[in-house]
């Protein structure tokens, strides 16, 4: 992940690409050879969020770099934005569409079927569409929407593979055998799947710890994922009102308070969606670990396969058997009094996985129902 990070700064640096803080955009100088014009739509908290948003931008860039072409994104005030930013992007002639995240979900579907010459991506969600092709909020998905949409593209992670090495790290970084988690909201698939996870690797340290969860709002986007002073507030009640002494943050710009929160109150805390010690350095102190979403990765792949020709719509998935998915190196490892060999260990976890001999998530994987 260090090359990564450090990557963007040696493109600003030759200047490969030009950052607008008034037009919110970024561009890549078009060299020709290819004809995509990337938009991406993100979420609330904005391409600096530190995670999600930032992640799945600096993918987009690295694309539009590697190919020549021109990306720009555009933040939303709130979720009334989602429909008018995608908008915006189809008016100016862009071709492809990325829309950062759960919440976008609906309106990147209603999008793709008025506009079928148009490529899209919706980050972190598997497309439901009913018979006709339009969002289906029953989720009963009766419609198939590689076929209906077949230039509609979800990326999707299995969270519960890297939840599992958290909650590994969880479980042993604990001295009181109480440990927390925080997510969105607990609609979200992609979130409850690292809680799920989460507890499942604690679990497999030792059977009778304890996991208290709570959610950080039931469905106002701005609070769940977008606000780290409400996540900071509402974590420094959490952690004493609960007695946990490692939390875990699933919750984007929101979470970023309680990192924060844990070290104000001298507890552990592990980072979401990408190496948060290396990109919330506020938080370095009581940072042990973070499960990793490879965003960046997955994004610039999906755009050049576009480019190429190769892509179908439907779901591309990434995990730990095509390295989409990862752990970032443990952190204040002696201080938090982690176990020597416990990397080893987290490495066997992961080869499991890789082999698919390892359950990471319930039957009921992505519903939450405790």
């Amino acid at each position: 992940m260090t090359g990564k990070f450090r990557s963007l700064f040696a493109l600003l640096a030759v200047g490969a690409l030009v950052v607008s803080a008034c037009s919110s955009s970024a561009t890549a100088a078009p060299s020709g050879g290819s004809s995509l014009k990337i938009g991406v739509a993100l979420d609330v908290g904005g391409p600096d969020d530190k995670n999600f948003n930032q992640y799945s931008w600096e993918g987009a860039k690295q694309a539009a770099t590697d190919l020549g072409v021109t990306a720009q994104y555009v933040v939303p005030k709130d979720a009334s934005d989602y429909d008018k930013n995608i908008q915006g992007f189809i008016d100016q002639g862009y071709n492809v569409v990325v829309g950062v995240g759960y919440n976008l979900g609906t309106s990147i579907v209603k999008a793709a079927k008025a506009n079928p010459n148009v490529w899209f991506i919706i980050v972190d969600v598997a497309p439901c569409v009913d018979a006709n092709g339009d969002p289906d909020s029953t989720f009963a998905c009766a419609g198939d929407a590689a076929t209906l949409l077949p230039k509609l593209i979800g990326i999707q992670f299995q969270e519960d593979q890297v939840g599992y090495l958290a909650g590994i790290v969880a479980a042993n970084a604990s001295k009181k055998a109480v440990i927390g988690q925080l997510g969105g909201v607990n609609s979200n698939p992609a979130v409850v799947k690292y809680l799920q996870g989460y507890i499942l690797g604690a679990q497999s340290v030792n059977p009778n710890i304890k996991v208290e969860t709570a959610f950080f709002s039931t469905g106002d986007p701005v609070k769940a994922y977008g606000d780290p002073t409400w996540g900071k507030t509402f974590s420094a009640q959490f952690i004493p009102q609960k007695g946990v002494d490692v939390v875990f943050q699933v919750a984007g710009n929101t979470g970023n308070g309680t990192l924060e929160a844990a070290c104000d109150a001298g507890i552990w805390a592990i980072g979401v969606d990408v190496d948060q010690y290396l990109s919330y350095p506020t938080a370095d102190k009581c940072i042990i670990f973070s499960a990793e979403k490879k965003l960046d990765k997955a994004v610039s792949e999906t755009i050049k396969a576009i480019n190429a020709g190769t892509a179908k719509g439907g779901i591309m998935r990434f995990n730990a058997a095509n390295d989409g998915v990862g752990g970032s190196p443990l952190y204040n490892a002696t201080a938090a009094g982690l176990p020597a060999d416990l990397q080893s260990k987290l490495d066997a976890a992961f080869a499991q996985m890789k082999a698919g001999t390892l359950k990471t998530c319930p039957d009921k994987c992505g519903t939450w129902s405790e």
